[in-house]
């Protein structure tokens, strides 16, 4: 008994010594940052359809984009709060529709972008709520989102997560669709809070992370997921590889998958 104790305790005590085996490593997943748009093929083009489609065939796990919605409520994918100074949410769709992104697609509709987006159930569509005047006006923007998707089909939390610097937003989509997976971004919350407010996953930006490093591991003891952005130079990347975040946005998609590999990280898909 003395001599299988002894033998127990040089096994733990070497289980501490050494690394886990890339095999016992969970895996991450790399989220497009506005698509797959820094490629040819995309027309380098941020949230774009091209962008989605590029995102989609490379095979990534997540693509994610930015909504704004219009005066008369018009959803539309697009980064900025204004276009050309119009703000996008004092004006009506009529005033946008023709304007054209780099590629030559005009900005697209939330319709245009799910069409594409349910084409490749295995890529989730990492959905930005773009912060609005007031909570009055955010509400609606929640509600025409929850009716787009199901028109679409996608009102899944297996297909659809949500995003935003809105603590609003972000409270009232985890009350409004419990089982989805919802980020809060603006890295002012320490997880408790966000926890507390129902909301389950934080995506913060790399240097909040690396400011506040126990805030990964403290948030995946409480059940919520972590996704970093925008993760572009290699050293950050593995900054945040190191940390064990589940997700990793970057506009470089194809740089973080090939220092995942040199470093031995399974890449979720």
């Amino acid at each position: 008994m003395k001599t299988l104790k002894m033998i127990t305790t040089a096994i733990l005590a070497g289980m501490l010594l050494f690394p886990l085996s890339a095999d016992a490593r969970k895996k991450t997943g790399i989220v497009a940052h506005r698509g797959f748009w820094n490629c040819e093929e995309a027309g380098y083009a941020k949230n774009s359809v091209a962008a989605l489609r590029c995102a989609q065939e490379a095979g990534f796990w997540g693509s994610e984009f930015d909504v704004n919605m219009t005066s008369d409520g018009v959803l539309i994918v697009y980064h900025d709060s204004d276009v050309e100074g119009k703000k996008i949410e004092k004006h009506p769709y009529s005033e946008f529709k023709d304007f054209k992104i780099k590629n030559g697609e005009t900005i697209p509709t939330i319709d245009q972008y799910l069409e594409q987006g349910k084409k490749y159930p295995e890529t989730m569509l990492v959905y930005e709520m773009k912060p609005h005047s007031s909570a009055e006006v955010e509400d609606k923007f929640i509600e025409l989102t929850i009716a787009k998707l199901e028109e679409h089909d996608l009102l899944d939390p297996k297909r659809v997560m949500f995003i935003s610097f809105s603590w609003h937003m972000c409270k009232e989509l985890a009350k409004k669709l419990p089982g989805f997976t919802v980020q809060y971004l603006e890295g002012d919350k320490n997880p408790d809070k966000v926890n507390e407010a129902g909301v389950n996953g934080i995506d913060y930006h790399f240097n909040v992370f690396n400011i506040n490093k126990k805030w990964v591991s403290k948030a995946q003891k409480l059940g919520m997921t972590v996704n970093a952005w925008t993760v572009n130079k290699e050293n950050n990347m593995e900054q945040m590889f190191d940390l064990g975040v589940d997700f990793l946005t970057t506009d470089n998609p194809l740089e973080a998958r090939a220092l995942m590999e040199k470093m031995n990280i399974k890449e979720m898909k």
